[in-house]
């Protein structure tokens, strides 16, 4: 087997731009993921999600509806595909399409962690995207607002916004 070499910069600025190692929490995630035969790259907790994000190791996408992220909130910095729009969240046909462009335009190849309210619709759209082709598309468990506590109320037992990670609100 041979290997391309970068010894010249005429070299290496031809050189295809390899995705960098998989942060160890997203490895394991994936180890975990394969071991369960779920159809998508895995999932990780928001406090495992957040010092990726901060260290520019993933790219963090929220797949929940604009009204969502305009009224009850959204993480700095986070970028938006819609998985659904609408109060009847009416799935978005071209999910996998804007999520692959908005992912060609990152300045270098980064997984990609998408959050939703509970992590249910962000599983889905991970699936989605893996059947698109797209690697390195991780869930975010819990989502933004956590799951149902015993009152059936989220916010209060896990989430985002429980662990006190950053988030804005219009």
């Amino acid at each position: 087997m041979t290997h391309a070499t970068t010894d010249t910069p005429a070299a290496a600025a031809a050189a295809p731009q390899q995705p960098p190692a998989l942060p160890a929490v997203l490895q394991q995630a994936l180890v975990q993921a394969q071991a369960q035969g779920l159809p998508y790259a895995g999932s990780v907790t928001p406090l495992q999600a957040w010092p990726l994000v901060q260290q520019g190791q993933a790219l963090l996408v929220d797949v929940r509806t604009a009204e969502e992220r305009k009224f009850v909130g959204q993480v700095p910095g986070s970028a938006h595909v819609a998985w659904a729009s609408g109060t009847a969240l009416t799935r978005n046909p071209r999910f996998a399409r804007e999520l692959a462009a908005l992912h060609a335009k990152q300045p270098q190849p980064l997984p990609v962690l998408l959050l939703c309210r509970s992590g249910k619709r962000s599983a889905l759209a991970a699936q989605e995207a893996a059947k698109a082709g797209l690697v390195h598309v991780f869930n975010v468990s819990e989502g933004f607002e956590g799951d149902h506590d015993a009152l059936q109320q989220r916010g209060h037992f896990n989430g985002w916004r429980f662990y006190g990670l950053p988030w804005v609100q219009d």
